[in-house]
């Protein structure tokens, strides 16, 4: 399922981010990409008082952001996104707490998570995540010595039935 996420509404309840940061919305970017990769979901979010020539859409990995020119805000964004889904909003989770984006959504049958749900969702998936890759570990001395033993054979020559089996 896709998720349509309001924003600048869950900002606050993401642990590190603050509204008052210059950056916010490219923290919160990064923070739904990995989310996206760690859940394997794509993600569409709206961000409201766009500065003049700044309102548009980017791409970031499987996240979208889009920035709503002044005039119009991220939840009348996403209430014509759910419009225009139609039936296909069975497929989308909005992340959203305010009230009117969660009753557009219910009322096209379309999944509803509020933003503080999303962030302790998110608190726990990190906490999940093993402090180290497991791939990126030391090797053992016999490890090593056979990668060795390995390199110093060299490529085996073209037609060689000893290493084309």
């Amino acid at each position: 399922m896709a998720l349509l996420i309001d924003g600048h509404n869950l900002i606050p309840h993401i642990h590190g981010i603050s509204l008052s940061d210059p950056d916010d919305e490219t923290q919160l970017i990064k923070v739904l990409q990995e989310y996206c990769r760690l859940r394997r979901k794509k993600a569409i979010v709206y961000f409201d008082k766009a500065p003049a020539g700044f309102s548009g859409s980017k791409r970031a990995g499987n996240v979208e952001a889009h920035f709503v020119q002044r005039g119009r805000t991220a939840d009348d964004a996403i209430m014509d996104k759910l419009r225009r889904l139609g039936k296909r909003a069975r497929n989308v989770i909005v992340v959203s707490s305010d009230r009117q984006v969660q009753q557009a959504a219910r009322a096209v049958h379309a999944s509803v998570i509020s933003s503080e749900a999303f962030a302790v969702e998110w608190e726990a998936l990190i906490s999940e995540e093993p402090s180290f890759d497991p791939s990126n570990r030391l090797l053992s001395e016999e490890e090593l010595a056979d990668w060795e033993a390995l390199f110093k054979r060299g490529h085996p020559k073209a037609g060689n039935d000893k290493y084309n089996n």
